[in-house]
């Protein structure tokens, strides 16, 4: 058993959740607003006559969840602890700050702690009279067969999901369109990853699993689940085709499909790394026929310092593809 310790340059191990919000709502300018009495955030914009978007989680996965709240996605986002969700309190307390009148959706990815908080405070919510919707995201192949895909994790695909829902909200789309069209883009939605290094909570001081110095994880989830196989280094090629292909499969990716890629940084890995990575998506994809609408590398639903990556493909259709090109605005996304 390895002896190293995560190093990070904190204040108090505990206040970092709060801690890493206020700088956040401080580089927003005002953009942000800080809910009352719990760890949740609103944009400042929210229109009177809209449905809203609340999305939340577990804080570690920085910049998801309030780095998507802004105009043309998240209107408000609930957080938890560090890989843990949120209460259903600060769900409530979130959303009704948020709301206005029109319904509220809630788009988070698919956790048991986070389905049950969910659950309860979308009751909660019905009972004082605001209807709620719900996706979860499942964009993780890895999780479970696609006959099981709503045993699925969500993770980097749940910012696609997210993008999709605040254009559609933008686009004046009710709360049962804003619904159907929420799920759609969560199926048209798939993600794998692989971790060569463990990821850490700051309050514990040590990582959150093991894997040597010789091997690799594929398919393993953003707080450390098991994934497809425990391996040995290999070639990055080896890895990513195959990653590329598993994709390609479970989604049915054909010629003449249209998609957007994001190579996501779990934290600590380079841009040498994720350029690697994409060089190969696009020789396979494009020897596929399968055509690249967009492209997103970069640190998008990080893990702590876990050392990989996931690759994620979003397929559009004429829908997906006009409220994908609406301009956003948030910490980590504008277009």
């Amino acid at each position: 058993m390895s002896s190293r310790k995560p190093k990070k340059l904190l204040n108090n191990p505990h206040d970092v959740p709060a801690e890493q919000l206020e700088g956040l709502i401080y580089a927003c300018g005002g953009k942000l607003i800080k809910v009352d009495g719990v760890s949740g955030v609103i944009r400042h914009d929210i229109a009177d006559d809209q449905v809203v978007v609340v999305t939340g989680g577990g804080s570690g996965h920085e910049p998801m969840f309030a780095g998507y709240v802004g105009k043309g996605l998240a209107d408000a986002a609930a957080l938890g602890e560090i890989f843990a969700s949120p209460s259903p309190d600060i769900i409530i307390e979130t959303a009704k700050a948020a709301q206005k009148g029109k319904g509220v959706l809630f788009v988070y990815g698919n956790y048991a702690g986070d389905n049950m908080n969910f659950d309860i405070a979308a009751e909660l919510l019905e009972e004082e009279g605001i209807p709620v919707k719900t996706v979860r995201v499942s964009d993780d192949i890895s999780a479970a067969p696609l006959s099981r895909m709503t045993d699925r994790r969500g993770v980097a695909g749940d910012m696609y999901v997210l993008k999709i829902a605040g254009a559609a909200v933008q686009a004046g789309y009710d709360l049962e369109k804003l619904h159907e069209v929420a799920a759609k883009a969560n199926f048209n939605t798939r993600t794998m990853g692989v971790a060569l290094g463990a990821c850490s909570i700051p309050q514990t001081g040590k990582f959150n699993f093991e894997l040597a110095d010789d091997e690799l994880e594929l398919g393993m989830g953003i707080h450390g689940e098991p994934g497809v196989r425990r391996q040995k280094m290999a070639a990055a090629d080896d890895i990513n085709g195959e990653i590329i292909d598993a994709i390609c499969h479970d989604i049915g990716l054909t010629a003449g499909d249209r998609v957007c890629v994001t190579v996501n940084n779990l934290g600590a890995s380079t841009y040498s790394e994720l350029f690697i990575a994409y060089r190969k998506v696009y020789q396979e994809l494009t020897q596929r026929g399968i055509d690249i609408y967009d492209t997103l590398i970069g640190g998008y639903c990080t893990s702590q310092e876990m050392a990989g990556y996931s690759i994620t493909l979003f397929r559009l259709d004429d829908e997906l593809q006009k409220l994908y090109d609406m301009p956003c605005d948030s910490f980590k996304w504008r277009k």
